[in-house]
C-alpha cells in the first residue's frame, strides 16, 4: 500500500479522546464504552515500508489462531512479504513491464502465502539484519523495482531472472526457513499453520460497489490487486452489519480503507466523516457526520477520492456518550497515540471509505466463535 510509514492496554470501560484545546486538557470530547474487545497481539510498527497489508492481515491471523487454537503467537509479517515479492515480479514480467509493481498488496496475498508457504513465528523470520530493530525498505524496493524493470526491457528474458529476484529478496530480507523449533517441537511452516488451525481457504473478502451486481464476486479494480483476488459484493449497510455481527460473535476483521481524509487522525485516535461545514470543529467538539449512501461512496470510488490507501485490523466495537458506535482498529504505525496505536472508526467513516474487508466464512453465518 502507498501510505504514511508509521496491544496496547486492553480497551475497557469509558475512555476519552482529550480535547485539542490546551486550556482544558482534561475535558473529554468523545467518551467510549467498550462493547467488544477481542484478543489481539501488541501493536507493531511497519516503519518505512509499504507492507501494511502484511502487518494487518498477519495481526488478523494472530487473532484467528487465538480464536481457533487458544494460542497467542506473534507471527512473522515479513515471511509473507518475502514469499509474495517474487510472485509480483512474475506477474510484472508476464505483462512485459506493463503491470503494477511495488510494495503494495492486499489481504488475500497473506492468505495466499499461508497456503503456499505456511506461517512462522516472528523469531523464525524477522526480515531484519542482525542488530537492526526497525524496518526500512527504501533501498530494497528501489533495487528490486530497477531489476525487474531492466529484465522487462530485454528482448529475450533469460532463464536466470527468478534466481536474480530471489537473490535480491534474500539479501534484504533473508531466506525463508524450511523448519524451526517452537515450544520444544520441530515444525515446518505448513505444519505450524495447521497447528494453529488456520485454513486459508476458509476466509472471504467483501466489498461494496455498484459497478458490479450485488451478490456476485468480481476482481476488485485497485492497483495493488496484482494477484486478481475475488471479492463478494454486498450493499454497504449489509457489509457493515456483517462486520458488527462478526465482532459481537468473537471474530475480528481485516480492513482495507482510504485514510487520506482530514477526519482520519492517528494522533487523536479516531476517524470521523464530518458533514459539510463541520471539519473546522474536529477534535474540539462532537461533530455532525455525513449521511453516507451507496451512491455517495460509489462516487468517491469513481472519482478517486476514495482510494486503496491502507490496511488495518478491526479488533473491537465501542459506543460513545451519544450512543453512536465505532469500530476499534489496531493500526501498524506504532503505539504513539492515546490508545497505544488503536483508533475509533465512526460508522460514517467506515461506510464512506471502506474498500474491502476480510473475515472467516463462519462469521458470515452469525455463529459464535469456536
Amino acid at each position: 500500500m502507498h501510505q504514511r510509514l508509521f496491544f496496547a492496554a486492553l480497551l475497557s470501560g469509558m475512555m476519552a479522546v482529550p480535547s485539542a484545546q490546551a486550556q482544558d486538557e482534561n475535558a473529554p470530547v468523545y467518551r467510549f464504552k467498550t462493547l467488544a474487545d477481542l484478543t489481539a497481539t501488541s501493536v507493531k510498527d511497519q516503519c518505512r515500508t509499504g507492507t501494511c497489508w502484511s502487518f494487518s492481515t498477519t495481526s488478523f491471523l494472530e487473532s484467528e489462531a487465538a480464536r481457533l487454537s487458544g494460542q497467542v503467537v506473534d507471527l512473522s509479517e515479513m515471511a509473507s512479504v518475502r514469499y509474495t515479492y517474487p510472485l509480483k515480479a512474475d506477474m510484472y514480467l508476464r505483462h512485459h513491464g506493463l503491470h503494477q509493481f511495488g510494495p503494495g498488496s492486499l489481504c488475500h496475498d497473506v492468505l495466499n502465502a499461508a497456503a503456499g508457504y505456511g506461517l512462522v513465528p516472528e523469531f523464525a523470520f524477522t526480515g531484519l539484519d542482525a542488530g537492526e530493530s526497525q524496518f526500512n525498505h527504501g533501498e530494497f524496493d528501489a533495487v528490486l523495482a530497477a531489476a525487474v524493470k531492466a529484465m522487462s526491457e530485454q528482448k529475450v528474458l533469460s532463464d536466470d531472472w527468478r534466481d536474480a529476484v530471489d537473490g535480491i529478496c534474500d539479501a534484504y530480507l533473508g531466506k525463508l526457513p524450511s523448519s524451526f523449533q517452537f515450544e520444544g517441537k520441530t515444525y515446518t511452516p505448513e505444519s505450524f499453520r495447521d497447528h494453529l488451525g488456520i485454513n486459508p481457504s476458509s476466509y472471504v473478502s467483501l466489498t461494496s460497489f455498484t459497478h458490479h451486481a450485488f451478490g456476485e464476486t468480481f476482481v476488485l479494480e485497485v492497483p495493488d490487486n496484482f494477484s486478481r483476488g475475488q471479492y463478494l459484493n454486498l450493499p454497504i449497510e449489509d457489509m457493515t452489519r456483517v462486520v458488527r455481527n462478526a465482532l459481537m460473535n468473537g471474530y475480528t476483521v481485516a480492513w482495507d480503507a482510504d485514510v487520506s481524509e482530514k477526519g482520519f487522525s492517528f494522533r487523536h485516535g479516531m476517524a470521523l466523516m464530518p458533514a459539510e461545514g463541520e471539519a473546522s470543529k474536529l477534535w474540539e467538539e462532537v461533530v455532525e457526520e455525513e449521511k453516507v449512501s451507496q451512491a455517495s461512496r460509489q462516487e468517491g470510488f469513481e472519482n478517486h477520492t476514495t482510494t486503496d490507501d491502507h490496511l488495518m485490523h478491526i479488533v473491537g466495537l465501542a459506543q460513545d456518550q451519544n450512543g453512536d458506535e465505532y469500530f476499534v482498529i489496531k493500526n501498524s504505525w506504532g503505539q504513539g497515540n492515546d490508545y497505544g496505536g488503536r483508533q475509533y472508526i465512526s460508522m460514517a467513516y467506515f461506510k464512506a471509505k471502506t474498500i474491502a474487508v476480510t473475515l472467516h466464512q463462519d462469521a458470515m453465518k452469525g455463529g459464535k466463535k469456536r
